[in-house]
Order: C-alpha cells, then structure tokens, then sequence
C-alpha cells in the first residue's frame, strides 16, 4: 500500500450477520478473519467499527446450509470501516462470500457524509426506548369511557373477558353523523 496515492483509496463499510449458530466465543474469530481479509488485500482499517453482537431480525432470513434450507431470527450484527483501492473490492468481495459463517453482508463505499458521520446501531439500541407498550384491558375500559365520553360500556366479566364492548357512539362518531346528515342519528 506504500506505492498506492492517498487520492486513489476510497472508504467502505462492511456490515455482516453472523450466524446464531456459531458459539458466542468464536463471533470474535470470525471478526477478526474478516479484518485479516480486508488487510490481506492492501486495505487499511480505520478503527471505526462495532464488534458483532446478538440481535433478534426484523424477519427470518432462509440461508442453504448442508443441504437444506435453515431460517434464522436472530444473528451477530457488526460492521467495520476501512480504505482500499476500487480495485481490491472485488478479491475482498469474494473472499467475505466464502466465509461459510457469515449469515448475509453487505459491502457499500461511503459518501463524504457517510464517512464523517458513523452510526453506532448497538449502542442507539440501547438508548432506544422500549417500542412495546404492555397495557391490561381493564386499563383500556377505563380509558376509553374517560376518552371518549360513552355513557354505557359493559364492564369485562369472567365470560367476556378479553372483549371491549361499547354501547354507545363515541362524540367523535356523533360529530361524524351530525355533519353528514345535519342532526344526530
């Protein structure tokens, strides 16, 4: 890489699934492998990168494995940036692809903006808020009778639990009816 000019090194970004079926201790190997890979072929790694982890898939993933079809929800995600001419992406490419415990990944050259901004997925996750919110009926009952003002709802019992029963129109419904036909229904 010492004869290589600075101008002609473009930046990537590698992002891979590992498969859940690798042992937890061996995620590391496999990560390094794939910075020896990289290095191998002349690219230099910028130390931005977040080592894989376990994540739950936003769907299953089918991958052909010793002879069948296997689906998978959960995988390792990580990613790792480097610099490397255009013209080594294409043996850096092929040898990611023959790395039998990768899952799926995805190699993209960087923007300007990309490069300088890096997003940290695993640790936004952890900041995130909890997207799921766990609410009991009995909750929803009284909510609904204070929200939308019904005069009768049918309290749950132990033969309709479960169900929301109300009696009434809501006043958003009785607005609804009243400018549709000029008096309420």
């Amino acid at each position: 890489m010492e004869n290589v000019d600075e101008q002609e090194l473009a930046s990537y970004e590698l992002a891979f699934h590992v498969l859940p079926t690798v042992a937890e201790g061996e995620v590391a190997t496999v990560f390094q492998n794939l910075k020896d890979i990289i290095t191998k072929h002349g690219g230099s790694l910028t130390g931005e990168e977040e080592a894989p982890a376990r994540i739950d898939l936003a769907y299953e993933i089918v991958k052909h494995l010793e002879g069948r079809n296997r689906k998978f929800g959960s995988a390792y995600f990580g990613w790792l940036r480097f610099k490397v001419t255009p013209a080594a992406i294409a043996e850096i490419t092929e040898e990611v692809e023959a790395t039998k415990e990768l899952l799926r990944y995805l190699l993209i050259r960087l923007t300007r903006v990309e490069e300088e901004n890096p997003f940290y997925y695993h640790e936004a996750m952890a900041e995130a808020e909890p997207r799921v919110e766990v609410v009991e009926i009995e909750d929803e009952v009284i909510e609904a009778v204070a929200e939308d003002e019904t005069e009768e709802v049918e309290e749950p019992t132990a033969e309709t639990e479960g169900e929301v029963v109300i009696a009434e129109k809501t006043e958003t419904e009785k607005t609804e009816t009243k400018d549709k036909s000029g008096e309420e229904a």
